[in-house]
């Protein structure tokens, strides 16, 4: 389903172009009317602006998109090496006992859920996303690193809480980063690009952290658990300094792009959402984007929308774990957790393309969470090895499919002002997951093989999330035909259905 008024300009709104121009220019009297476009953008003819904004596209991906994945790679492999090192014997080597591994795996959400709001709002009003984000990566390079020393619960306990505490900056920050580049009918298929980096540390987390125990157990003295935290821990921080050199800020202040380049960037997020996101520091409000990202109602929705998946995807903090109750051996079960991984990258990537594509983004969230519910079910319902293993290869697919639709949703349904949609993504991921935290706990060995308490729990969280998705969909679909009738709406440009204004997707 498409929603009405799309927003970008492709083949079939070619006949369009210049009709918009002109409804801008007539509609400017009116409340959130839109400004008349820049001189280059205006002296295009249609085709000429669909060329130049694919060339523009091109250009801004092939400068943002690489550098982000392989940061979010890194992010993922510094957060769930844990896991990897607990096969290595990290916990016996540390002497922990009880639930002190699990408590060390949940305190870095509590770190993670401290500090997103401040990290978003901070890098909203730094404005400088380019400085802001690799100096984060550094500094949890350095932890993740320093994790290699710890010789107790205490420590490691420690350097875990620190750990989140850093990460926190990257993800939310990095959600609102592409949304400052992109319009909302594009943002689907760069999260999924973006998510595709903890896909990827998914599938290959495990061969790498099998060559490094096989090859460096033993080497300087030290336990190769150690080693996984010191090499992955200093290739971070390697690719955070590469970072600083690559990554720009935002459209109107990007030195690489000229002038003209400058003008169709910014004009195309005014017109996809009435404003582009670079603003005078000294005119930015710090708390007022949260306060009114906390007075939406949608922002609350959008919450139990993505807490219910994450919870749910929470296995996936305890995947070597899970996989291990296939019985094969320590290099054996981390080999066999890149399948299901490699699978979600594909899945992930076809079904927010498509997403994108069709402007519809209701069912792209909730067909792949029926989907994980039925895999949940299998997983609890069976000890054999084949259906076992067949639950886990759906699991992962499903909920990251729906996921990178649903973080999209958030930037499409709370577009602006600028510091609202910031905050709002660095709330709903911090509450999403917070749930990481009680999940830790979910999977102790006495469950297995069926973890049949966790596995219930996240067939409930996932029903939970299409039912929130149900219900924003339902809001959206009320709002838009306010729209059409031309009513205020806050957050939203006028227009009229058929035209270019803004019109909630759906």
């Amino acid at each position: 389903m498409s929603p009405d008024g799309a927003d970008n300009i492709e083949a079939g709104d070619v006949n369009k172009a210049h009709v918009d121009n002109v409804e801008f220019v007539a509609n400017a009297a009116k409340p959130n009317a839109r400004k008349e476009a820049p001189p280059y953008v205006a002296g295009l003819d249609a085709e000429e602006r669909i060329r130049a904004e694919k060339a523009l596209v091109r250009k801004i991906d092939l400068r943002l998109l690489p550098m982000i994945i392989i940061m979010y790679i890194l992010n993922y492999l510094d957060r769930n090496n844990i896991a990897s090192a607990r096969l290595a014997g990290l916990e016996s080597d540390l002497g922990l006992h009880g639930n002190q591994y699990a408590t060390c795996v949940s305190i870095l959400f509590v770190g993670y859920l401290l500090m997103q709001i401040p990290s978003n709002l901070m890098l909203n009003k730094f404005g400088k996303p380019a400085i802001y984000l690799p100096v984060a990566m550094i500094t949890w390079g350095i932890i993740s690193t320093a994790t290699a020393a710890s010789q107790n619960f205490a420590g490691l306990l420690v350097t875990r809480f620190f750990l989140g505490f850093v990460e926190a900056a990257y993800f939310p920050g990095c959600l609102y980063f592409l949304s400052a580049w992109y319009t909302r009918k594009e943002l689907g298929f760069r999260t999924a690009a973006l998510y595709s980096g903890s896909l990827l540390s998914g599938a290959f987390s495990g061969l790498i952290a099998a060559g490094i125990i096989n090859g460096m157990e033993g080497a300087m003295g030290l336990r190769a658990w150690r080693w996984l935290f010191i090499i992955e821990g200093a290739v971070t921080i390697v690719v955070a300094f590469i970072a600083l050199w690559v990554l720009p800020n935002f459209p109107r202040t990007t030195p690489w792009l000229s002038e003209e380049e400058k003008e169709l960037a910014v004009w195309r997020l005014e017109e996809d959402i009435g404003e582009d996101d670079w603003v005078d520091s000294e005119q930015q409000s710090f708390l007022q984007g949260a306060k009114l990202a906390f007075a939406d109602p949608k922002t609350w929705v959008l919450t139990c929308l993505i807490l219910g998946i994450v919870s749910s995807a929470s296995v996936t903090n305890f995947f070597p774990t899970v996989v291990k109750t296939l019985h094969y051996g320590n290099i054996e079960t981390l080999l066999l957790t890149a399948p299901p991984y490699c699978l979600a990258v594909i899945c992930a990537f076809a079904n927010a393309w498509h997403a994108d594509r069709t402007g519809e983004r209701y069912f792209h969230v909730t067909l792949p969470l029926y989907i994980s519910v039925a895999a949940f079910i299998i997983a609890a319902a069976t000890t054999g090895t084949g259906p076992r293993y067949l639950s886990m290869m759906l699991m992962v697919p499903s909920f990251y499919s729906g996921y990178v639709v649903a973080l999209g949703w958030i930037s499409n349904t709370l577009p602006r002002p600028a510091s609202k949609r910031a905050a709002a993504l660095a709330l709903i991921n911090a509450i999403s997951n917070a749930s990481s935290i009680y999940a830790s706990y979910m999977y102790p060995d006495s469950d297995a093989p069926r973890f049949v308490p966790a596995m219930a729990v996240n067939c409930g969280t996932a029903f939970m999330a299409i039912v929130a998705a149900t219900l924003l969909r339902f809001m959206l679909v009320r709002l838009n035909k306010k729209l059409d009738r031309g009513e205020e709406v806050e957050g939203a440009v006028l227009g009229r259905a058929g035209s270019r204004g803004f019109r909630y997707l759906i």
